[in-house]
């Protein structure tokens, strides 16, 4: 069973907390939500965004998108309008919490730059299990401008009070960017073992031939496999080798050709239906956009 929540309001009302002071814009103390039902967990789609900052939440787990995470550490989670999550406590647990909730309405951002921006921010997209971890620094500064935001529209609207709020909003969403990307970084062994794991699902999959039977392997199909959104793992691979997943899939595509083209006397023809190519011309423009040199000429460069 899923709740379907349109507005803010109906949030606060939800969840037992006052009236909101705006109702397109709110920041909420978790430690002020008490009321939890006992129904709980119940899915949960939101018409709204959600940037949850929690610094403590034992005893309980978040499902959200294909992930499930246990909060034991100061971290942020993002989401965008619509998407499913449900929060569960564990059985004879009590539920302590402790942080800050924003809830944005897209109709606030309306008419500003932010409406069409928010949307390349990719960790929008990220399951829970992706949630970016905050140092105490890091979670310093977050606060900071959750509490400039509900203090700006605590205090009397006026013609300036939006362009404040965006503006603190995009910087909010500014150094997410950043600390996802020190993330990244400082993760280095965990993500180079995602590195070596989609190197080896890449290898298994042409050398069992199911680039014959299933076609080239898709960015959608190798998320999947490594249990990652496909926005989250391109970003990763962008960090640590400057590349995309679609072009780490065309550069084993293309070592496989190479491979073929220079060790076996099969046709262009048959390594193109190899590699999973219903064509061979289609194969041939690919190889040369790739290579600047077409299938044949690489192989008689060997002769």
């Amino acid at each position: 069973m899923t709740r379907h929540i349109k507005t803010i309001t109906e949030f606060h009302q939800y969840r037992g907390l006052p009236k909101p002071e705006h109702h397109l814009i709110s920041v909420i103390d978790i430690e002020n939500v008490q009321h939890w039902h006992a129904d709980e967990p119940m899915n949960l789609a939101l018409d709204f965004y959600v940037i949850a900052l929690k610094r403590v939440f034992s005893q309980s787990k978040v499902t959200y998108g294909q992930g499930q995470y246990y909060y034991d550490e100061g971290m942020m989670s993002f989401m965008s309008p619509n998407q499913i999550f449900s929060i569960s406590k564990e059985k004879k647990s009590a539920l302590k919490q402790s942080g800050w909730v924003l809830l944005v309405h897209p109709d606030f951002l309306w008419n500003t730059a932010l409406a069409n921006k928010i949307k390349q921010y990719e960790y929008f997209e990220y399951s829970a299990n992706e949630a970016l971890r905050l140092s105490e620094k890091e979670e310093k500064t977050i606060v900071g401008i959750m509490e400039n935001i509900q203090q700006e529209y605590h205090s009397n609207i006026d013609n300036f009070s939006q362009d404040i709020i965006i503006a603190h909003l995009e910087t909010l969403l500014n150094y997410a960017d950043r600390f996802y990307h020190r993330q990244f970084l400082t993760h280095r062994k965990v993500n180079h073992q995602v590195l070596d794991k989609f190197e080896k699902l890449l290898l298994d999959y042409f050398k069992n031939d199911t680039v014959t039977q299933k076609g080239l392997p898709t960015v959608q199909y190798v998320s999947e496999e490594l249990n990652l959104s496909v926005s989250y793992l391109s970003r990763l691979l962008k960090t640590l080798t400057g590349q995309s997943t679609q072009q780490h899939i065309h550069n084993k595509l293309i070592e496989k050709a190479k491979e073929r083209l220079s060790s076996t006397e099969l046709t262009v023809s048959e390594i193109a239906y190899e590699l999973g190519f219903e064509h061979s011309q289609s194969f041939s423009k690919f190889f040369k956009k790739k290579t600047d040199i077409s299938p044949l000429d690489f192989r008689n460069s060997f002769n």
